[in-house]
């Protein structure tokens, strides 16, 4: 392993030196020859993973991939009144569920741990303590009451509510006289306009925000020892050796308050990558109080993991073109960071059916996947159905196979198959002789003459399209779709559905049979 890692950092450093293209698109991207590449995805257990943060974690991933470098998990869980029982599960589920698990992570462990932000306080802690040393942190005793009035009293002069700064000019012995009363008061990091750092963001450009100009001094230690993000996620990705944050376009003004903790800490910051977000075709924010764009809505749904990659890529940028149907490899090869564009995504999600037909088409055309495809479809079949299954045949590994094939591309989820439309397959109609005389006075004659082609033909649709087409000739005065209908009704009880060859050929010639004579015998 220590000699293929050699020879990868080796190509990288040729590339770069010849001029390669591969070589200047990784210097473009911050990406250092001789460090390995280190990403993170990084979401609060405060609900459920969903599509906004789906989209975010397959960034993170596919540019890990593609650099040959790790994927991170870390759950930032320093909010503990919000937490949500089973998200931190959920959310590391549902990125094994999609295919993109990460490299470390809370349940799989790694070299950096924990992965739990409450279980690193004391590194919290301890940089905190440096910055209070260096006077670029000080000790804040306000009260929330205090604090609430200023909010207040902003939004009513309709200003932007801002910390006054009061505890800032503390003299030293102001503050140990309040220390004696407040032995734990919240600390908050010290803004210097003047020191605010252009930086380079890789989807924005150049950036800079004078924060120090429009907010309060930030909290970054809270009197019960928890941290808040500013100063976590700066201790952690340093710790964790991040080397490239992807994270959402909302956080792109707080960037300069991290890169400020940087500078005071003596730390180097990672490259810095605000992805615009992802919205509602109507460009609304995704909101989580949507259930339906919860992961486990879509996998409780029957919709494909890979059609949900898909989707969230193909309304966005980051590619040389937008295509239906490219799987994980795919989007692997054609990601280019380059390429994202700041503009918002809009999400159809009306579109996500039609996304899903096309990575199931490519799963039934693949032997493997199509057997596995077979024992879910089976499952579901005795899900739905159960003792209303009177044929045990029906769950036979070949008659579902031959389902699967006959039908491939015609439906957008397995589940479909066990829909109403598609009971014929699993159950039989119960028609009687007199619906078949009310769609053709020649009813008789065409089911028997079906009857007939059964010892005659062997079963397949262009064997027995030819055959029908025959038979319907035979017949004067009675069009070709109303032998059609007759036929399908007999078979399926019902007026519209696939082509009567194709469900002969799938009920196979003794099913067919028993069905046209019990009918005819009604």
């Amino acid at each position: 392993m220590a000699v293929l890692v050699k020879r990868v950092l080796l190509a990288r450093r040729l590339r770069a030196a010849s001029g390669d293209p591969t070589g200047r698109r990784e210097a473009s991207l911050g990406i250092d020859p001789g460090a390995a590449v280190r990403v993170r995805f990084a979401p609060s257990p405060t609900g459920f993973l969903h599509l906004g943060g789906l989209r975010t974690a397959l960034y993170n991933y596919i540019f890990a991939k593609k650099h040959q470098g790790s994927f991170i998990l870390r759950l930032e869980d320093t909010d503990q009144t919000r937490l949500v029982p089973g998200a931190a599960e959920n959310i590391e589920d549902m990125l094994e569920w999609a295919g993109i698990p990460p490299d470390e992570s809370p349940r799989r462990g790694g070299p950096v741990g924990p992965y739990l932000q409450s279980q690193r306080l004391e590194l919290y802690a301890q940089a905190t303590e440096a910055l209070l040393k260096t006077g670029a942190a000080y000790p804040c005793f306000c009260s929330t009451q205090r604090l609430e009035l200023l909010k207040k009293e902003a939004l009513r002069n309709r200003q932007t509510p801002r910390y006054d700064n009061r505890c800032r000019s503390l003299s030293p012995t102001q503050v140990a006289q309040k220390l004696a009363e407040t032995p734990k008061p919240a600390i908050r990091f010290r803004l210097q306009e003047e020191a605010a750092p252009a930086f380079r963001d890789l989807v924005h450009g150049w950036t800079r925000h004078a924060v120090g100009s429009v907010e309060g001094d930030p909290v970054i230690l809270k009197s019960d020892g928890f941290p808040t993000y500013h100063l976590a996620c700066v201790v952690d990705d340093h710790h964790m050796g991040i080397s490239h944050v992807l994270r959402g376009s909302e956080w792109l003004v707080s960037t300069a308050k991290h890169l400020l903790l940087y500078q005071a800490l003596g730390w180097q910051p990672p490259r810095f990558a605000h992805l615009p977000l992802l919205l509602n075709q109507d460009g609304s924010k995704l909101s989580k109080r949507q259930g339906d764009i919860f992961l486990e809505h879509f996998a409780d749904a029957g919709f494909l993991p890979e059609a949900l990659l898909d989707i969230v890529t193909n309304c966005g940028s980051g590619f040389t073109e937008n295509q239906m149907g490219r799987t994980l490899p795919q989007l692997i090869e054609q990601f280019d960071l380059t390429r994202v564009i700041c503009h918002s995504a809009l999400l159809d999600l009306d579109k996500l059916p039609e996304f899903n037909r096309l990575h199931l088409l490519r799963q039934v055309r693949s032997e493997t996947q199509r057997r596995q495809l077979v024992g879910e479809l089976q499952a579901l079949v005795e899900a739905a159905l159960g003792d209303q299954l009177q044929d045990p045949g029906v769950l036979d590994p070949a008659y579902l196979e031959r389902i699967l094939l006959l039908r491939q591309g015609h439906f957008c989820r397995l589940r479909d198959l066990v829909s109403p439309e598609y009971s014929y397959l699993w159950t039989r109609p119960a028609v009687r002789r007199v619906q078949l005389d009310a769609l053709s006075e020649k009813a008789d004659v065409i089911t028997k003459g079906v009857l007939g082609l059964l010892d005659e033909v062997a079963l397949t649709q262009d064997v027995l399209n030819r055959e029908l087409k025959k038979l319907s000739e035979g017949l004067a005065g009675t069009k070709h779709s109303h032998v059609m209908k007759v036929l399908r009704v007999a078979l399926s009880g019902q007026l519209q559905g696939p082509p009567v060859a194709e469900m002969m050929v799938t009920l196979g010639p003794k099913e067919v049979r028993e069905r046209i004579q019990k009918v005819l015998s009604s």
